[in-house]
């Protein structure tokens, strides 16, 4: 067979023709047919009924049928036809496999002759069969450093077919780098081989992907293909290479630790483990392989330590990039740190003053200093100021230097210190700032004299005072410091009565309390006005003056002074006459008194402290005018014995008495001849006046023990509102000493008032007229009237007065008297006992004036009782030619302050003639205003 597939196809056909006649020829009855694979079931093969030489109705006559030997039968006969067809589909394939020659043998047997004869059926190929490969994909793997020739053997293909419809060739897909070669084996195969004809590069191309083909020469051509895919094996020839060759990022210096600020990447053109990138940072010597860290396996790199850009504003960073089998490569990180506004601005004092004068000029320079910012740009600007109001100002300078100079005159009496906040601000966001602080003192010059608080003082101090008591404390004040500020205090001298003012009073020069050297006399001085002079130690030397106005003020130290009636000089007792025709109230005669002190000391009250007959007579409690109480009757005693007490209403009150003999008869010879039998008469009322002295005296015990009673309670009175001044004397301190009345501990606001006071002159007649004053609006106290020593005023009273009220404060023009007030004779005045002694102490006083003059006037040896018609010749009418109608007329034209009363003509009174008036021919000869 082998020999035949190499001949020719029509000379094998020749052949194969002739021995299969031979093989007829040696075999008796065999029969060849030839039939191709893969017909139809019941296609015809050959005539059997022809070849057998029998008709085709013979067959089954005959008993023809097919014998085969445990084969499946492929063929049979078809008895009608006599012919042999296909029992089935036939595949050569499974029949022959890769035969070339294909033959089914089987046998006939005729049953009436038993003979057998022998078929043999050849199945012809035809091309239903394509080449085929085992695998449809193959998969190669080569290493990119294979060099070119390498040769790879292929999978082959397989064809079931045979002769021509079996595979003939293979066919590659065209590409650079590979090539087909077929081998023909040794068994007639054909056999491919992949020849690499470019080395390869794996990072070029990983992946070849290739066809082959296989065809067969059949009609129609079939072909079967395989994939074949060549894996370009990696080799380590490529190191990393990172993504730039140098990178650089901005960093804030205030970002935190362990923030990733940028990410490094290599890539490798290798793969697997020859791509298996590590990141590392190179380790040269420096702070900033302290500050970064680099993740080795991702190239992150982070924040190992804070940054500060004060210290370095750049960063260097060196990586390594190195994959598995370990080429590496290199890049540079460069890192700019941007400045923060992290760092306030720094004072560096160069040169300061902690003192300076203040009478420097404007422009003197206290402080100069740098101002420094370590931060950069906008967050070194620097701006500088300085609180407002102050004297001081900022000039810049260069290389950020500025000076603290002044922009005016200091006054250290103002300020005595400055603590200078000098503020700089950076120019940053958010902004930063210091303050820096410069104390500065302000050295003092003598530029302030000493002052006092009051432009003028007034004090107060009681008559009698003891030697060395303090009158008031004045105190100057000086704004300077030091010697310029220490005050000493001196009095200006002068004369004062004829003897120095030294001599009176005395200052400390360095507390200036003044004392009294001596004991003031009300009586003799009033007050006195003081300058003081107040002086400091500084260089020149500085002074001021104030004015001291000092008032004495009044003790009751003086009795009262009773000047009518006078006991007479020459032995003889004067008596007032009476007439028993008298009607009650008939003015019998009138006890003048004065007292030289001043105020409530002089206000003297009059009471009848005894009487012959009590009940008879009454006394004016602010007149002195004794009067009759009832009618007189013929029972009467002819001489009556009155006890006029005159009391001071002073603290503690002084008292002195008068005696007075009264005559009840209508004429002087009665008088006269009724004088011898005084004598008996009294006598013979004994045993009367023995009852009257009884009740007298019960009366006056009973007096007494009231008396004591009050005393004691006003003394216990006294004494606690002492204790209340004491406690809350502070508090009239500030009290105007000039309106401010106070007698034992009682205070009282008085209003002053002027009181004018009438001096008329007509021939030989002198005539005094006291106006009665208003005291509609006067405040005066009850307990006032009842206490006046002087002595314990509170030593408030003594303080300074306020400077609203430097002196006494001046006459009140709007006390005036009102009509009927107006000063006149007595006559022109309407008499009562209701009126009131003036309360004001300069009243008193100008009242003990007229009387005082009216007094030496009466005890004149000139002014008898013929000296002239109204004198106050009072001495003359106790002469021994003493006569009715030469008793004076003591009461005319006399006004006694407080009292609506007047002394009146008491002859013409007894006439019932209303007395003369002397207004008609008086003229006011001049008018004083008191304070």
């Amino acid at each position: 067979m082998a020999v035949l597939q190499k001949l020719p196809q029509r000379r094998r056909l020749v052949l194969l023709c002739l021995v299969l006649a031979a093989l007829w020829e040696m075999g008796v009855g065999q029969m060849r047919y030839s039939v191709p694979e893969e017909i139809d079931k019941g296609s015809f093969v050959g005539n059997i009924a022809k070849d057998l030489g029998m008709q085709p109705w013979e067959l089954g006559e005959r008993g023809v049928r097919i014998v085969s030997r445990g084969r499946t039968q492929l063929f049979a006969l078809n008895p009608r036809g006599g012919s042999l067809v296909t029992a089935g589909r036939i595949d050569r394939e499974e029949l022959c496999a890769q035969s070339t020659l294909c033959l089914v043998n089987f046998n006939i047997l005729l049953e009436d002759k038993l003979n057998i004869y022998s078929v043999e059926v050849e199945i012809t190929d035809i091309n239903d069969n394509a080449p085929r490969f085992g695998v449809e994909e193959l998969e190669l793997k080569i290493s990119e450093t294979t060099t070119p020739g390498f040769r790879i053997p292929l999978k082959s293909a397989h064809d079931a077919d045979v002769g021509e419809n079996t595979l003939q060739k293979y066919e590659l897909n065209s590409n650079d780098h590979f090539s087909l070669d077929v081998r023909s084996g040794a068994d007639g195969n054909k056999y491919p081989e992949l020849v690499l004809e470019r080395a390869l590069d794996r990072e070029e191309e990983a992946v070849h992907h290739l066809v082959l083909m296989a065809l067969d020469a059949g009609d129609p051509v079939r072909s079967g293909t395989s994939r074949i895919r060549v894996m370009v094996l990696d080799v380590n020839d490529n190191a990393p290479v990172f993504t730039q060759p140098e990178y650089r990022v901005s960093v804030p210096e205030n970002v935190p630790v362990g923030t990733r600020i940028l990410t490094v990447t290599a890539t490798d053109a290798d793969e697997g483990h020859n791509a298996q990138v590590a990141y590392f940072q190179d380790e040269t010597p420096g702070e900033s392989s302290e500050v970064f860290e680099v993740k080795s396996i991702s190239g992150e790199i982070t924040i190992r330590k804070s940054l500060d850009y004060e210290a370095a504003k750049f960063h260097e960073i060196d990586i390594e990039a190195q994959d598995g089998p370990g080429l590496l490569t290199r890049t540079k990180v460069i890192v700019t740190v941007l400045d923060v506004n992290d760092n306030a601005p720094e004072f560096y004092m160069t040169s300061a003053t902690s003192s300076i004068s203040e009478d420097s000029p404007p422009g003197t320079i206290i402080a100069l200093f740098n101002v420094h910012d370590r931060d950069s740009g906008q967050n070194a600007f620097l701006t500088c100021s300085l609180p407002e109001n102050l004297p001081f100002k900022l000039e810049r300078s260069v290389d950020n230097y500025h000076r603290l100079v002044t922009t005016r005159a200091l006054d250290r009496e103002q300020f005595s210190s400055y603590n200078i906040t000098v503020t700089a601000k950076d120019g940053g966001n958010p902004s930063l700032s210091t303050d820096a602080h410069v104390l500065l003192q302000v050295a003092d010059i003598n530029d302030n004299p000493p002052m006092f608080p009051h432009t003028s003082y007034s004090a107060y101090i009681p008559e009698n005072n003891p030697r060395g008591a303090s009158i008031i404390s004045v105190t100057a004040h000086d704004p300077d410091s030091d010697d310029n500020a220490h005050v000493t205090y001196s009095l200006t001298e002068y004369a004062l009565q004829g003897a120095p003012l030294s001599s009176y009073i005395s200052i400390n020069s360095d507390t200036g309390v003044l004392y009294a050297l001596s004991s003031f006399d009300y009586e003799q001085f009033r007050d006195l006005e003081l300058w003081v002079t107040a002086r400091d130690s500084g260089t020149p030397q500085l002074s001021s003056n104030v004015s001291l106005q000092l008032f004495v003020l009044d003790q009751n130290d003086n009795i009262p002074e009773i000047l009518y009636p006078t006991l007479p000089t020459d032995g003889s007792t004067g008596v007032e006459l009476a007439p028993r025709s008298a009607e009650p109230g008939y003015l019998v005669t009138k006890v003048v008194a004065v007292d030289k002190d001043s105020g409530q000391n002089a206000w003297l009250s009059y009471r009848l402290l005894k009487a012959s007959e009590p009940g008879l007579f009454t006394v004016g409690l602010h007149t002195g005018e004794v009067r009759t109480a009832r009618a007189l009757l013929d029972r009467d005693a002819l001489k009556q014995n009155l006890v006029v007490a005159v009391q001071d209403h002073g603290q503690p009150p002084l008292s002195a008495t008068v005696t007075l003999t009264v005559a009840i008869a209508d004429s002087i010879p009665d008088v006269l001849a009724d004088l011898g039998s005084l004598e008996i008469l009294h006598d013979s009322d004994t045993s009367g006046l023995t009852l009257y002295l009884v009740v007298a005296v019960a009366a006056v015990s009973c007096i007494f023990l009231a008396f004591v009673t009050v005393l004691l309670a006003l003394r216990v009175r006294h004494w606690y509102t002492s204790r209340l001044l004491q406690v809350s004397g502070g508090r009239l301190a500030s009290m105007p000493a000039s309106q401010f009345v106070g007698v034992d501990g009682v205070q009282a606001f008085l209003q002053t008032y002027s009181h004018e006071v009438s001096l008329t002159a007509n021939s030989r007649k002198s005539h005094l007229i006291f106006p009665q004053p208003n005291y509609a609006d006067t405040l005066i106290s009850q307990e006032s009237c009842e206490k006046s020593d002087f002595l314990s005023v509170p030593q408030t009273l003594l303080e300074v007065e306020e400077e609203t009220f430097p002196q006494q404060a001046p006459p009140n023009t709007d006390w005036r008297f009102s009509q009927a007030q107006r000063p006149g004779t007595s006559g022109s005045q309407n008499g009562d006992e209701t009126g009131t002694w003036p309360n004001n102490q300069f009243d008193t006083e100008m009242l003990q004036a007229m009387i005082l003059a009216s007094a030496s006037e009466a005890a004149d040896g000139s002014s008898t009782l013929g000296g002239g018609a109204g004198t106050m010749g009072l001495s003359a009418r106790y002469g021994p030619q003493f006569t009715l109608q030469h008793v004076p007329d003591y009461r005319q034209n006399v006004y006694i302050p407080g009292s609506n009363a007047t002394l009146t003509n008491a002859a013409g009174k007894r006439d019932g003639k209303a007395p003369a008036s002397g207004n008609g021919n008086k003229k006011k000869s001049g008018k004083k205003e008191k304070k």
